[in-house]
Order: C-alpha cells, then sequence, then structure tokens
C-alpha cells in the first residue's frame, strides 16, 4: 500500500525534471501584471503611473519601445482577466530571486508613489504581495522608506 501512495505521489504530485522553467516572458509578463495591479488599486491608473510603470519595465527588461508596448498592453489584459494574485505571485516565487522580489517591492512603490498620493489600497496591494512572494515586513517597509525618500 505504501509502495502504490509513494509512486501515485512521484507520477502525480512532483514536478517533473525536465519540466519548462519560466520563461523570461512569462516573468515579465507577471512583473508588468503586478504593477499594473498597483497602479489601478485606486481605480485609476493616471499617466504619471503609467509612464513610471514604462520607465520601470524599461529599467529592469531592457525592452525596445515596441516590445515594451507589446508587453504593458498584454499585461493589462492579463490583469483584466485575473481572478486574483496567485496566477502572477506563483510565478514571481517560481522564477525570482529574493533580492528580484525585494526589487519588484520596490518597483510597486514606485508606481503607488508616481502621482505624489499614495492610496490605502495601493499599500494593501504591496502589503499582500509582499507577503505572498515572502518579502519579510522589514524589507517592505525598507522599499517602502526608499522610494518615498527618494520622492521628497
Amino acid at each position: 500500500m505504501l509502495s502504490k501512495i509513494t509512486q501515485f505521489i512521484e507520477q502525480h504530485l512532483q514536478p517533473e525534471e525536465n519540466a519548462p522553467a519560466l520563461s523570461s516572458e512569462q516573468k515579465q509578463l507577471a512583473v508588468a501584471a503586478l504593477l499594473i495591479e498597483v497602479g489601478t488599486a485606486d481605480r485609476l491608473l493616471d499617466e504619471t503611473e503609467l509612464q513610471t510603470l514604462r520607465t520601470i519595465l524599461q529599467r529592469k527588461f531592457n525592452l525596445e519601445p515596441e516590445k515594451l508596448n507589446e508587453l504593458s498592453a498584454l499585461a493589462k489584459a492579463e490583469q483584466d482577466d485575473a481572478t486574483s494574485l496567485h496566477q502572477f505571485t506563483s510565478q514571481i516565487n517560481d522564477a525570482c530571486t529574493q533580492d528580484e522580489k525585494y526589487d519588484l517591492i520596490k518597483s510597486m512603490w514606485e508606481v503607488a508613489y508616481a502621482d505624489n498620493e499614495l492610496d490605502k489600497y495601493e499599500e494593501a496591494l504591496i502589503r499582500q504581495v509582499a507577503e505572498l512572494i515572502h518579502v519579510s515586513h522589514s524589507m517592505f517597509i525598507h522599499a517602502r522608506n526608499t522610494v518615498r525618500d527618494a520622492q521628497s
């Protein structure tokens, strides 16, 4: 009986050794979708937030303008269709290092502070994402303070 359970787990529940890793495009899409999510948390993605988002994506991924437009549009569509943050945060957990996760949280703060107004929904969303991608509370606060102080 125990050997049948072990066999079932090995066949159905463990990831395959040769399973494809998350592609760079999927990682970019997950990051972009989370940045758009924070930009729209207050129900208004204004031009300043959108430009900040595009600047961050350009800085992170060094994309050509055409590819940047495509990624932004695709991320917006994905974000509109998403029913939860899980599909994006699970990809981030699978594909990113702790430093990349911290950088994502910092980037989310940049989008939130882009319009010089921090909405409670933006902060709550960033806090939730930080928890889901296992960024410590102290690093969450450090990222916020770094971005906030740079805005002053």
